[in-house]
């Protein structure tokens, strides 16, 4: 999986149709093999992500779970101190 896709499922607040398609462009993107498809690809190309967002925003509507949401912030601060970690010289 691409590491840029981050869960969007169980956050306060919930995932914007933003975050949705972002993740579903970069879904798009890893599985062809194209940050920017040509001319002749391009419809394709937008179909794919228009109808991944739409299962996934199904998918995260329909999902239940008794956990309690978790904090963007929080989440954010524990990728920041991992990359730290990874990436420390």
């Amino acid at each position: 999986m691409c590491r840029n896709i981050r869960t969007l499922y169980n956050f306060e607040p919930p995932a914007t149709e933003e975050e949705v398609h972002d993740a579903a462009l970069q879904f798009v993107r890893k599985i062809s093999g194209f940050t920017k498809p040509s001319q002749q690809n391009t419809e394709a190309f937008e179909r794919a992500v228009d109808e991944i967002s739409a299962a996934s925003r199904r998918l995260l509507a329909e999902l239940v779970t008794t956990a309690a949401p978790k904090d963007r912030e929080v989440e954010a601060a524990k990728r920041r101190e991992r990359s730290a970690r990874r990436f420390a010289s």
